[in-house]
């Protein structure tokens, strides 16, 4: 299996203890426990700060990492929770997802629901955990009216770090384990 896992800084791996916005290192990070666990290739396209492609640049950017990873059995899309730190409602949020999901439109995909945020060093304003924890709807309804699949890691117990944005160690390992059990159910042969 190749699965193309396409997100921001919780897919990237990112390590909050880290000035620089280095990654966790490959045994802590959820996707490349995903690959040792199951032996699939998991391409990690997780960019720390990644918004929803929205400006043309972006979706030009996205089309073009799409186009070259294809052929893949399965591309998660792991993205929203920049769009509202950066002032985004959760509705312009998924009105953006939506826009993004349209443009990528034929290629097999699992939309993930951010985790909401909690409150920590870097999500001091209750507007922040009001409006991402909002998404798992929206999310749902979008995904439902494209035909695509959608899981919420929202209801996996993730372990968030002290920033309340970023995922614990023990929330990568977590993560890694649900995303298997979920990416194995959609991609088990038909028998």
């Amino acid at each position: 299996m190749r699965i193309l896992c396409y997100g921001d800084s919780d897919t990237f791996g990112h390590d909050p203890r880290s000035p620089l916005g280095e990654p966790y290192p490959p045994e802590v990070r959820w996707t490349d426990r995903l690959a040792a666990a199951t032996g699939w290739e998991v391409l990690n396209a997780g960019l720390n700060g990644r918004e929803i492609p929205h400006r043309p640049r972006e979706l030009q950017d996205a089309e073009t990492l799409f186009a070259k990873a294809s052929p893949f059995d399965m591309a998660t899309v792991f993205l929203g929770s920049n769009d509202i730190f950066q002032g985004c409602s959760a509705r312009e949020t998924a009105e953006r997802m939506a826009h993004f999901l349209d443009r990528l439109a034929g290629y097999p995909l699992l939309l993930l629901v951010p985790v909401p945020m909690v409150s920590g060093t870097w999500i001091t304003e209750e507007r922040l955990v009001t409006e991402s924890a909002q998404l798992a709807g929206l999310y749902a309804q979008l995904a439902q009216e494209r035909g695509i699949a959608c899981a919420d890691p929202g209801t996996w117990d993730i372990e968030m770090s002290f920033d309340g944005a970023h995922y614990s160690e023990e929330g990568h390992r977590v993560f890694a384990r649900r995303i298997q059990e979920v990416l194995e159910g959609l991609l088990q042969p038909a028998k």
